[in-house]
This record gives C-alpha cells, structure tokens and sequence, in this order.
C-alpha cells in the first residue's frame, strides 16, 4: 500500500474496499458508501475531538531534550487531567521515523520533566525506558492551557509537513479525549450526515478516548491498545438495542467504536448508557455482539487494528482483502482510504451471532460508575 502522505481528509479520488457478508470483495470510490447501506441502518461514530497531546521539553536532571506523547489516562473527566501514562522520546522530531526515534535520557520516579509552562512529575516506571505514569504539578486549568499553548497533535514522518490540530480532527468532533485522530470518522461530512438521514439511516456518536497507533518500539507496541475510557450516550445505546431487536444492522465508524460498544455488551448483556474502560483485545476469537460492520481505515497485518479486524472476517478472506490494497493501490495511515467489512451473518441481523435473551431486553438504560461521568446523549438523523 502507499503511505499517505497529505493531511487531507476527503480527497476526491478516495478508496473504499467493501468485503460483503458472503466474503465477496470490491473496489469501489469512498463516495459511494452511501450506497452500501441500507435504510434502517444504525452508524455510530466516535465523537472525540483529539488532544494536542505531543509535548516538547526538557528532561530537568540532564536538560537533555524530549518529545512527550500523552496516550492514557483513567477517566473521560476534564478535571482528570493530572496523571497520564505516555511514551517518552529523546531528541529528534516527526520527520524521523518513530522506530528510530533516540530514547530519552534514564527516566527515574521523581524527574521533572518541564514542557513548556507545565511541569510533569514521573510517578513509576511502567516496564520500558519509554513508558511511565506521570503526574502534572499544576492544576486542571494550568493543564488545559498549556497543552492548548504548548501541544501538538502526534504525528508520524509519513507526513511531512507539520499537522495543525484540526487536521485532526473530525467534522463531528467533541469533547478532546483522544490522543490521535479516531480517523475513519474522517469520512464523514455534513452532507454524508443529510445523506443518512434520507435514506432512513441512524447516526449515532460515542466518545472514546481513541489511543497512540505506535510506539516505535515492537515489545511497547505489543502492549496495544491501552486501556481506553468511554461513554455511551442513552440515545445511542437505545438506537443499537432497537435495531438488533428488529434484525437491523449496526456499523461502527472506527475501531474504537467496535471497543467501546462490545466491552458495554460484554460486560451487561447489552449495549448500555454510560461510562466505561474498555480494557479487552478484540480478534479471532471474539463473538461480536453488538456490532455487525466496520468502517475503518487500512491496516497491516500484526497491529492490534488489524488483528480486530479477525472478529469480522476470518484469514482467507483478510488475505484476499490484503492483495486488493495492495493490487488496487489503496492508502494507508490516519489519510488513507478505507475499508467496509461485513461480518459473515450481518446480512440477516445478528441472531446467529447472538441471540437476544430477556436479560437483555431488561438491561439498564443508563450505568453510573463511580468516579466517571456518564451524559444524556444526542443521535443525529434519527427517527426515535
């Protein structure tokens, strides 16, 4: 595949591959995603808006120089700004690849690490000369700022030129929660939205905290994803229970959608309103329970966006997918094109999947979890 290397978001020549639910394989223009889905279609989206999360600095101990990158924390709250886990880099910026990126100077609990105005307290080392939990010394509003003053978004040298922040962001965006881009959703517009809403296809948003895509380094990256918080609006979790009752398909715009939505039906039954962690690995051996489609962007093989991908279509037809991108010249990364996977039975609903059970239909509309946030929520283009 190529690389994409412009910060475009709706190119006029994008790609879609559509793998349908009997495994057959097309090549078709991102414009006409319209056209493969159907009235009474529910898609969900991710909502977040993404953090300018890339810090520069200096390491106070050795006033050697470093690159920050925030890629986790415990809540969606915006006052729970003061710890985060991130990866720490040495010298050097995007432009170098991130797996030849030098490593920071020893890092030890107690370091200061001063980027720009904000002053970061290492609090634990987390298993790797990269990793660590950190702790802001300044409060939720000096945190705020200063990242606002002082952040960029994460970027990779497969972009040269430098992301402005709303190069990463989506047309829907939010609440900022996410550390990169929750990029399938940018294929979404205004006008995709009123196309939806046409057809009498739902549109739906979530927010979750959508992670770091690399480390640069393969034993960090094999900890991916990280565990990522949520929140589920009531709309959102009554329009994906409606249509799985009445066999309609649900089709998750990223896969931090297909996260979110399945650690909710894992955990209760069903998709509920709330807030959550979603803390699982999603692969071959997941049954997928709430969630028939997925819109996403293109991946390699051996990262976790990939492997979440075996929950949709089993390897035969993920090799065949392979040789389409590569064969029909598809991009990749956050501005590439994209790919429209149907799981085996989403044609006929979930009920082979996953049988809807009283249990379920008696789930709560709405979980409070101690010490997170949850929201009333908001669906766009429904007819509830």
């Amino acid at each position: 595949m190529i690389a994409a290397d412009q910060p475009v978001q709706r190119p006029a020549a994008a790609k879609l591959l559509h793998v349908d639910a009997t495994g057959r394989i097309r090549n078709v223009p991102r414009s006409s995603l319209i056209d493969l889905l159907s009235s009474g279609d529910v898609v969900v989206a991710n909502d977040a808006a993404t953090l300018p999360a890339s810090l520069r600095g200096v390491h106070a101990q050795t006033g050697a120089e470093i690159e920050v990158r925030l890629a986790a924390r415990s809540s969606l709250a915006s006052a729970d700004v003061l710890r985060f886990h991130a990866i720490v880099f040495g010298a050097g910026d995007h432009r170098t690849r991130t797996e030849d990126r030098a490593l920071p100077p020893p890092l030890e609990p107690g370091q200061r690490l001063q980027l720009g105005t904000l002053t970061a307290i290492i609090e634990q080392l987390l298993g790797h000369p990269r990793l660590i939990a950190l702790r802001f010394d300044n409060s939720a509003a000096e945190v705020w700022a200063g990242l606002a003053r002082h952040g960029r978004p994460i970027q990779y040298s497969h972009v040269s030129q430098a992301l402005q922040l709303w190069d990463a962001w989506t047309s829907i965006a939010a609440q900022p929660v996410a550390y990169e881009p929750p990029s399938a959703g940018f294929v979404l517009d205004w006008q995709l939205l009123e196309e939806f809403a046409s057809k009498g296809i739902e549109f739906a948003t979530m927010t979750h905290a959508a992670g770091i895509s690399s480390t640069g380094d393969p034993d960090l990256d094999r900890l991916l994803p990280f565990d990522e918080p949520y929140r589920i609006p009531a709309a959102t979790a009554q329009a994906v229970r409606r249509a799985s009752r009445e066999g309609r398909r649900v089709v998750a715009i990223g896969t931090t959608v297909v996260r979110a939505l399945e650690h909710s039906a894992m955990r209760f039954g069903a998709v509920v309103a709330g807030a959550g962690v979603a803390n699982q690995r999603i692969g071959a051996h997941t049954r997928l329970r709430a969630v028939d489609a997925i819109l996403s962007g293109t991946h390699e093989p051996g990262t976790s966006h990939y492997d979440l991908l075996r929950a949709f279509a089993d390897e035969s037809t993920l090799r065949r997918a392979d040789r389409a991108l590569e064969q029909g010249g598809f991009r990749t990364h956050e501005f590439g094109d994209s790919v429209l996977i149907f799981a085996p039975n989403a044609r006929t609903g979930r009920g082979a999947r996953s049988p809807y059970t009283s249990r379920f239909l008696r789930a709560p509309d709405v979980v409070q979890e101690p010490g997170r946030l949850s929201s009333a929520g908001r669906l766009v283009g429904c007819s509830c």
